[in-house]
C-alpha cells in the first residue's frame, strides 16, 4: 500500500471522523470528549498523519515530548482496513525520529491488551518504574 507521512494538524472533527474507522476510538473518556479532543489536536507536541494516494487519512500518531529525553505516544491508530501494512510502525519510527532519535529518547505509551504484541515487535517492554496520578472522570465509550 502506498502512503505518505507528514507532520499535519487535524481539526477535532477530522480526528473524530478518523477515530470512527479505527480501534483507537475506545480509549477516550466520555466526559468533555469534544473539548478534550480539540485541545489534543491543537497542542500535542508532534502530530503525524499518514495518507494514501487518494489523500485519505489511513493513520495518525501523536506524541508529547521534551525533544531531549522523553517521548510519550498519546495516540496511534490505523484505519481498520489498513492494519498490518506497516503504517503503524512507520508512524512510530517517524515520531521517534522527530522527537530526537532512538539514541537520545526514551519512549513510553499506554496500551490496551490487544496492542501489546505490536509494541513488543517494536522493541518496547513493560516498565516497572512508572508512576500514575489519576483522578480524572473517566466513563468508557466508543466513538461511533
Amino acid at each position: 500500500m502506498e502512503y505518505t507521512i507528514n507532520e499535519e494538524r487535524l481539526t477535532a472533527d477530522e480526528y473524530i471522523e478518523f477515530l470512527k474507522h479505527t480501534d483507537l476510538g475506545s480509549q477516550y473518556p466520555k466526559e468533555r470528549f469534544y473539548e478534550r479532543i480539540s485541545t489534543l489536536v491543537k497542542k500535542v507536541s508532534i502530530s503525524l498523519v499518514a495518507r494514501n494516494k487518494e489523500k485519505e487519512i489511513v493513520g495518525v500518531c501523536f506524541g508529547i515530548t521534551d525533544f531531549s529525553y522523553w517521548l510519550f505516544i498519546t495516540d496511534l491508530g490505523v484505519v481498520r482496513e489498513c492494519t498490518g501494512k506497516g503504517i503503524g510502525k512507520s508512524l512510530v519510527n517517524k515520531l521517534l525520529e522527530l522527537a530526537g532519535g532512538k539514541e537520545n529518547i526514551i519512549m513510553y505509551t499506554c496500551v490496551n491488551e490487544n496492542a501489546i504484541p505490536f509494541y513488543e515487535k517494536l522493541g518496547m517492554e513493560k516498565p516497572d518504574d512508572v508512576m500514575v496520578y489519576n483522578h480524572a472522570e473517566w466513563t468508557d465509550f466508543v466513538v461511533e
